[in-house]
């Protein structure tokens, strides 16, 4: 009999089981519980069990509601797919970033008749499970909040990080409440708390814009430092990081054409693990064809100085075109302009050899985050289940 054999060996073979399985199996003992509840196991059992990717995309209808679904990123593509259910107590959800099997949300609740209070959403769809987090209230005035998530992969402690930084405006110096550095606070799942942090804060100068993406240990975001210099506004693109583990940030210089071209010509994405940087610039090259958006796709490889590889460009005819996110091989997902309805956009997968497009769906403000089934906060009460 199973029970029989020695526990370590009824752990291997447990580690090797998949999430449904390991759901159920919780219920035949204690023992087994406990052990498929721990954080070791859950770190475990995904790395030595190959998990299935799936692409969760949040978009607007035409009635501007916000809308889930969720793909399973394997050879059906794009047949299987899932629309996960977010707690009914959270209002005007957003997607923060995905990772470890995670997706984060922010939004608000009503807290008495009519105050609307700050909160995030941590929902598991492989595991059924989700949790709310009251969010610390904003104290300032002419200041922005950025809010970061991830999840430690050595001890798989859920991190949320509440960002402070200056509504930047060309119209005005740059002044603080806060002093010259963000003010940051970190919120531990393991102590359901949030703590400020004190050492090595960027400046107030430099501000993050756009959405993050979590490769391996680290959340990462485009920025800019903005500086006055004579009366003059200088800017300077770079990446910003910060270390989930030891809660450290770091400043990711960019090269230099990356580094001044018009911001909102950058973003970051991941690509099979790996932090990709996307440079968008119109060039045309066809004679009888006047200019079309190109999306060059750089990655970001580690070493004693950061280096940047040129992977490939994205070309696709139209004013309208964003790349949203990467499927499990590769292939580019974007945002393009639905020429039958060109009131409306659409989803599509982009294969760069034939130059042709896939259909997924039609809609608004599309964004795509990747992740893996995985048995985190399989051990949370019940009453946080959906």
């Amino acid at each position: 009999m199973f029970d029989e054999l020695p526990f370590h060996i009824q752990e291997a073979i447990l580690k090797r089981l998949p999430i449904k399985s390991l759901i159920q199996l919780r219920s035949v003992s204690r023992t087994w519980k406990s052990l498929i509840d721990s954080s070791e196991f859950i770190a475990a059992h995904s790395v030595s069990h190959t998990q299935p990717q799936h692409l969760f995309v949040s978009y607007s209808s035409e009635e501007q509601v916000p809308k889930f679904v969720s793909f399973v990123d394997d050879d059906s593509f794009p047949q299987h797919r899932f629309v996960p259910s977010l707690p009914l107590s959270i209002r005007d959800p957003q997607i923060v970033g995905s990772s470890y099997g995670l997706l984060c949300f922010k939004g608000y609740r009503f807290s008495g008749s009519s105050y609307r209070k700050r909160i995030a959403v941590l929902l598991n769809p492989s595991v059924r499970k989700s949790i709310a987090i009251a969010l610390p209230d904003m104290l300032y005035t002419n200041h922005l909040i950025v809010l970061g998530f991830g999840v430690c992969p050595v001890t798989i402690d859920t991190k949320i990080i509440q960002i402070t930084q200056l509504h930047w405006s060309w119209g005005n110096e740059l002044k603080s409440e806060i002093g010259n550095f963000w003010e940051v606070k970190v919120y531990k799942q393991s102590s359901g708390k949030f703590t400020s942090l004190s050492g090595n804060l960027p400046t107030i100068s430099i501000h993050i814009r756009g959405r993050q993406v979590v490769i391996g240990k680290s959340i990462y975001w485009c920025a800019v430092d903005c500086t006055l210099v004579d009366s003059v506004f200088q800017t300077r693109n770079l990446i910003m990081s910060f270390d989930i583990t030891n809660e450290n940030f770091q400043v990711v210089d960019l090269p230099e054409r990356m580094a001044i071209i018009t911001f909102d010509l950058l973003s970051v994405s991941k690509l099979r693990e790996s932090l990709v940087i996307l440079e968008y610039n119109k060039s045309g090259y066809d004679d009888t064809i006047e200019e079309q958006l190109c999306c060059t796709v750089w990655m970001v490889e580690h070493g004693v100085e950061r280096s940047f590889t040129k992977l490939f460009t994205i070309k696709a005819p139209g004013d309208l075109m964003r790349t949203v996110g990467f499927r499990r091989k590769g292939g580019p997902i974007m945002e393009v302009q639905d020429y039958m309805f060109e009131s409306t956009e659409e989803l599509v997968v982009y294969e760069p050899n034939s130059e042709l497009s896939n259909h997924l769906i039609s809609g608004y403000r599309f964004t795509v985050n990747s992740y893996i089934e995985t048995l985190v906060l399989v051990g949370i009460s019940d009453c946080s289940s959906y």
